[in-house]
């Protein structure tokens, strides 16, 4: 199959890309024709929404932002499909479907899959947070059956700790369990540690720390040899994983292999490659949503720069951010630095927040 070329690849539709195209329509900006946004699904998922949407306070539509109509306001072309594999030293991204691409320029938005248990014998229904296309096909599903259910949620993040609260709301049948292989929101400041292990407590969701599951056998989730659980589906949601082709594409990665970038977002190794979000690695840029949509803002004046071989602008990772965590019943938990606080007016401001961002990216 004949390769097609294209001076700028934009694949991902993460927080990043959809920042920058909107910026793209709002500048006027038109990058050059041919130029394509590479997503698996014609429309992207808000992450922040996602335990909204669990819970039930939000609908499908109201989480997701249908792709084409912004494409089509800064005149990029959407092409649906998924990256199985890059090669940086030919510019040459091979999809899943076999087809194959050349690039000029390509920006790499296409986020992180949460790392699993090295060993697993497929004895238990294993549901990742990510794609959260397939992990909505699973908890719909249990919500549909309503039946008796055990489900463990392994991950002691914001996501594992917002999805529980959200399976909990959903599932009120469901006997759940939240397994953190250290400390629950390590990093975060004690006063919130202690305000989110009491709101578990209170709903009845287990809470394990500094349990290590490392392999599934049998029916049982172990650690360490030793069996810890056996439940009828385990939700990962452990952080970040890089996207498997990543280490073999040629780029220069970090030890975990994400892709290296300098303050200009560009490789450390192929500087006409940028990579922003989940899938990059900055000094001070956290895996998180805050931090990708201020990449994003960045990213849309740097392909211009880039494109146009003028001087790049830079993005400095904000040192420090507020975090709003969702309690799944209109209540939020607010995090800055070492001080936290809870209540139903944070709830309200992370709706707003949430809310605006789609209203903003949503052109259908």
């Amino acid at each position: 199959m004949k390769a097609t070329r294209h001076t700028l690849i934009l694949a991902g539709a993460g927080h990043a890309h959809l920042v920058a195209l909107r910026g793209w329509v709002d500048n006027g900006f038109r990058p050059p024709q041919g130029t394509i946004l590479l997503s698996p699904n014609s429309h992207a998922w808000y992450s922040g929404m996602m335990p909204g949407l669990v819970a039930g306070r939000f609908t499908q539509n109201e989480c997701a932002i249908e792709l084409a109509p912004l494409c089509k306001a800064c005149g990029v072309d959407l092409m649906i499909g998924e990256i199985a594999t890059l090669k940086a030293i030919s510019r040459k991204v091979q999809l899943l479907d076999k087809r194959e691409l050349e690039y000029d320029y390509l920006s790499l938005n296409v986020g992180s899959v949460p790392p699993q248990p090295s060993l697993n014998d497929g004895s238990i229904n294993v549901a990742p947070a990510k794609p959260f296309a397939a992990f909505n096909n699973h908890w719909q599903a249990w919500r549909v059956h309503n039946d008796p259910i055990q489900i463990a949620i392994l991950g002691g993040g914001a996501a594992a700790f917002e999805l529980a609260l959200a399976l909990h709301q959903s599932l009120p049948q469901a006997q759940l369990s939240l397994i953190c292989s250290g400390d629950l929101l390590d990093g975060y400041s004690l006063g919130l540690r202690k305000r989110a292990s009491k709101i578990l407590y209170k709903r009845g969701i287990d809470l394990r720390k500094g349990t290590r599951v490392d392999c599934i056998a049998d029916g049982w989730l172990l650690s360490n040899k030793q069996r810890i659980q056996s439940p009828d589906a385990l939700v990962i949601a452990t952080g970040a994983a890089p996207q498997p082709w990543q280490s073999a594409s040629g780029l220069s990665c970090d030890n975990s292999g994400f892709v290296r970038v300098r303050a200009t977002l560009q490789s450390e190794s192929h500087p006409e490659v940028l990579a922003t979000g989940d899938c990059a690695s900055q000094p001070g840029a956290f895996h998180s949503g805050v931090y990708a949509v201020r990449q994003g803002a960045v990213l849309s004046e740097i392909i211009p720069e880039l494109l146009a071989g003028r001087t790049l602008r830079e993005y400095q990772p904000q040192p420090r951010s507020l975090a709003l965590l969702s309690t799944a019943d209109g209540s939020a938990l607010l995090n800055y630095e070492r001080f936290s606080v809870g209540g139903r007016l944070l709830g309200m401001w992370k709706d707003y927040l949430d809310l605006s961002f789609m209203k903003r990216h949503r052109l259908d």
